[in-house]
């Protein structure tokens, strides 16, 4: 089971945590096509490598944080608060 850093309670089992999907996507504007709003809504990126994602403690404090993590390793490589920007690398 992998194990995720929370950065209020510390380290818990995955099986506490949901997942939100890939962090720091830029929403449409108002003006946007119909193409750019379906792109958007329904494809996401898949790398091999760092990913960005949203995660809440949801049976602990109950806080949304951004975490990068590894996609073939599943290593956590950074956790961070949402206010914050990414950190390099990914």
């Amino acid at each position: 089971m992998m194990q995720l850093p929370c950065p209020w309670c510390g380290v818990r089992d995955e099986s506490e945590f949901v997942c939100g999907g890939a962090s720091h996507i830029v929403r449409p504007g108002l003006s946007a096509s119909d193409a750019e709003w379906g792109s958007y809504l329904f494809f996401r990126d898949n790398p091999k490598g760092p990913l960005r994602e949203r995660w809440r403690h949801a049976y602990g404090c109950g806080q949304w944080f951004n975490l990068m993590r590894d996609t073939l390793t599943h290593q956590v490589l950074s956790v961070y608060p949402m206010a914050e920007p990414p950190p390099a690398g990914g």
